[in-house]
């Protein structure tokens, strides 16, 4: 079969931009050679990768198909070419860590710093999101690895558990259920629930909670922990928040928590990467520091 690396690069850019256009202002060429690496591709395969929907084009049935197939083998080129660059000249070793908010804003800055300080060669970047966008950025390779919860079904990612996640029901200081020694599930049905955006974990760990225990709440979504912390604190309602990102709040009194009778779910954070491919030493080196550090 002789695909081209061509062939699958703008057929990727057409999958996450829906237009040749798009796709080949992404790229730096023209519509008509993006039109022909498609055509070529679609020959290769034996199937039709696009049809009209209008004005615009949609991949076929088959398209989806071979998308993360195509994601795979061009994240994979990607990752061989940064390792040849490392291995001719180290100066050049690099890690792109990718991190749910939660993650991203309490458990990976100070993890950072101390590889940063143990490993001066290595240039370090960090991209926060919400689990859904983290997750595509490590399955296209754009990122190398993730701080985040449970890898998702599929076994495409692989996860290592490396710290607990304590998770705990915030209410305002004023609750009248922040006052009492523990709470029956039942009674935190007529309350209101704070969630976060679709694709977040936290709002995912709210709707197992509530699934779970066959509650029905109304719930109000808001965009970001920052907005929940303060929509909670002003009695709007109450949410499940990972304990380091509401230490602050509990320690000075701006927020409380309502103990749940029979306890909440038990996370953890993980690390993921790949299920597949070569791992990069750099990639290795800060897999075994965080297991290190998760162990202390």
């Amino acid at each position: 079969m002789a695909v081209t690396f061509s062939q699958l690069t703008s057929f990727l850019a057409v999958a996450e931009s829906g237009s040749v256009s798009k796709a080949a202002e992404r790229l730096v060429v023209t519509q008509p050679s993006v039109s022909a690496a498609l055509s070529a591709l679609a020959r290769e395969l034996g199937v039709e990768l696009t049809e009209r929907a209008g004005r615009t084009i949609r991949l076929t049935p088959a398209a989806h198909a071979f998308l993360p197939f195509a994601a795979d083998v061009v994240g994979l080129l990607e990752q061989g070419k940064q390792a040849a660059r490392e291995a001719a000249e180290p100066s050049t070793r690099l890690l792109r860590i990718a991190a749910v908010t939660t993650a991203g804003e309490y458990i990976v800055p100070p993890l950072l710093r101390a590889f940063s300080e143990l490993h001066p060669g290595i240039e370090l970047t960090l991209e926060v999101g919400n689990r859904g966008r983290v997750f595509q950025q490590v399955l296209e390779r754009s990122a190398d690895l993730a701080i985040s919860g449970s890898p998702p079904a599929g076994g495409r990612l692989t996860g290592r558990p490396f710290v607990e996640n304590e998770i705990v029901l915030i209410a305002a200081p004023d609750h009248p259920l922040a006052r009492r020694r523990s709470v029956p599930v039942a009674e935190l049905a007529g309350l209101t629930w704070l969630v976060r955006e679709e694709g977040s974990g936290t709002r995912m760990l709210v709707e197992d909670f509530l699934g779970n225990h066959d509650l029905a709440p109304r719930t109000v979504t808001l965009g970001s922990n920052g907005a929940i912390k303060q929509a909670v604190r002003a009695g709007l309602g109450v949410s499940l928040q990972s304990r380091v990102a509401v230490d602050l709040e509990l320690e000075s009194g701006l927020l409380a928590t309502i103990s749940v009778r029979g306890g909440l779910p038990e996370r953890q954070w993980y690390i993921l990467r790949p299920a597949t491919g070569p791992v990069r030493p750099p990639v290795e080196e800060f897999e075994a520091f965080v297991a290190a550090a998760g162990s202390d």
